[in-house]
């Protein structure tokens, strides 16, 4: 808190409240959506040779990255821009394209990350209703207005697991001003197998207002190392590399995360092994009497209301789940104090969580 007679921040900063994330003082660690395998072992081994170079600053541009990522998913790796974190990506958009008086608008149920990212710079955040869980295409365009400078689409989203398919994206699209820039938040892409669905970059292609990010902290593993990425049309792409930092992926990050996405057998191991736990999982939990909403990426939100008084409390079941050394991500945050969001992990994580909420439920 500031001092009375302190330097002060800009107006709206002391209105924000401080992104928090998933706990880390547990032995099953499944609040912070990372990947389940941990990262391809090809990655690891870059990484660890990369240490007899720590005292070289990295590649400014990211090449070798933006490489690895065009070769992998068939993109212009000169209209991809790399950061520390999708997170990162965010802000820079938000910080280049939104000040005092504009607006961000994302869905109400949308990552925490497009308010915080708003209120920085003086933006003033606009949330849409969903529906089901689900963005809403149309209470979207409803709050458009004239002041609206960029629209955040979290596709598949988080916390909530639900997607929008590749046509109500464009539906949106069509549906917005010109000067408006469309974000599609694509972090959990990789973990989707639906024919229905792309990430967006046919947009980035096609249209001047339309950017993509993705992330390496879920599939790929390489939370810890903060990489993330856009792809975007040239004219958003040149703004966000002169606002960024000269050096915001480090060396060590750059090779790991070139090993990570050439290493096609690992994600796919990865992508099968959350499919087949994540059902695993959901059918168990929805055997217990809870809800389970559906989810296509590596996470579940688990919804106690209606169950008997006492075992109807997500905080009182995720306190329980801590005393088993497991950690899941409470939701008040995101307006769902009922719900508790569970990365899928290993097979015995998720026989273990499985069985802490069954004894929860008797207790």
């Amino acid at each position: 808190m500031t001092q009375p007679n302190g330097p002060q921040p800009r107006p709206g900063i002391l209105d924000i409240a401080a992104y928090v994330g998933g706990e880390h003082q547990g032995h099953i660690r499944l609040a912070s959506n990372e990947g389940a395998l941990g990262p391809s072992p090809k990655a690891m081994e870059a990484y660890a040779a990369a240490a007899s170079t720590l005292h070289r600053y990295p590649d400014g541009g990211s090449a070798p990255l933006r490489g690895a990522i065009a070769k992998r998913f068939n993109l212009d790796a000169d209209r991809i821009v790399c950061g520390a974190g999708s997170d990162e990506i965010i802000s820079l958009l938000i910080r280049a394209y939104a000040g005092p008086g504009d607006e961000v608008l994302y869905s109400q149920y949308g990552f925490l990350m497009y308010p915080i990212g708003a209120k920085s710079v003086g933006a003033t955040p606009v949330t849409a209703p969903e529906d089901g869980l689900t963005a809403s295409v149309d209470n979207l365009l409803a709050r458009v207005t004239p002041r609206t400078r960029l629209v955040f689409l979290a596709n598949p989203n988080n916390p909530t697991g639900t997607y929008l398919p590749a046509s109500e994206v464009a539906r949106l699209h069509a549906g917005l001003p010109p000067d408006v820039i469309l974000v599609v938040d694509a972090a959990y892409a990789e973990y989707m197998n639906k024919d229905d669905y792309t990430a967006g970059e046919e947009l980035v292609e096609k249209f001047p207002n339309v950017v993509m990010t993705r992330t390496f902290s879920k599939i790929f593993a390489l939370g810890s190392l903060r990489i993330g990425w856009c792809y975007g049309p040239a004219g958003i792409i040149d703004v966000l590399n002169r606002v960024r930092g000269p050096f915001n992926v480090s060396h060590a990050a750059h090779v790991a995360g070139v090993a990570a996405v050439e290493d096609a057998e690992f994600l796919d191991r990865s992508r099968r092994h959350n499919e087949q736990w994540r059902e695993w999982f959901s059918a168990t939990v929805r055997e217990l009497g809870l809800t389970v909403h559906p989810s296509v990426t590596n996470f579940v939100l688990v919804d106690f209301k209606g169950q008997p008084a006492g075992k109807d409390d997500a905080e009182a079941a995720r306190q329980f789940l801590k005393t088993r050394g497991i950690l899941v991500r409470q939701m008040p945050s995101y307006g769902l104090p009922s719900c508790l969001r569970v990365t899928i992990g290993t097979e015995q994580e998720m026989r273990a969580v499985a069985d802490a909420l069954r004894d929860f439920l008797k207790a």
